[in-house]
């Protein structure tokens, strides 16, 4: 009867390690693409930020508190919490002149 518990925590192990929604972004010395990640509500996910630009970036966002510095040709990624419904803009705290970008969450 021992063997019944270890078969099933087998079982519920795929549950656990199910991966998470993934989105890419690549910034370029303060310009993304896309500007818009349109994301499920109510779910984690994780965005992959690729800087693919000649100077280092700061993806930030404070709404949903998450900074990630990048120098040039870098890939990192960030986990982003379940999220309401809403928007939740994002910027490159390096290039706070041009314009940002937002997480639409649906």
């Amino acid at each position: 009867m021992k063997i019944l518990p270890l078969i099933v925590l087998m079982l519920a192990l795929p549950a656990w390690g199910a991966p998470l929604p993934t989105y890419e972004l690549q910034i370029s010395d303060g310009h993304f693409t896309p500007p818009r990640l349109t994301v499920p509500a109510g779910q984690r996910f994780k965005i992959i930020v690729h800087n693919v630009g000649q100077g280092p970036i700061e993806f930030e966002s404070l709404p949903l508190r998450v900074e990630k510095v990048l120098s040039p040709g870098v890939t990192s990624f960030v986990v982003i919490h379940p999220l309401k419904p809403g928007r939740y803009s994002f910027f490159d705290e390096f290039h706070l002149d041009l314009p940002g970008g937002y997480i639409e969450a649906q």
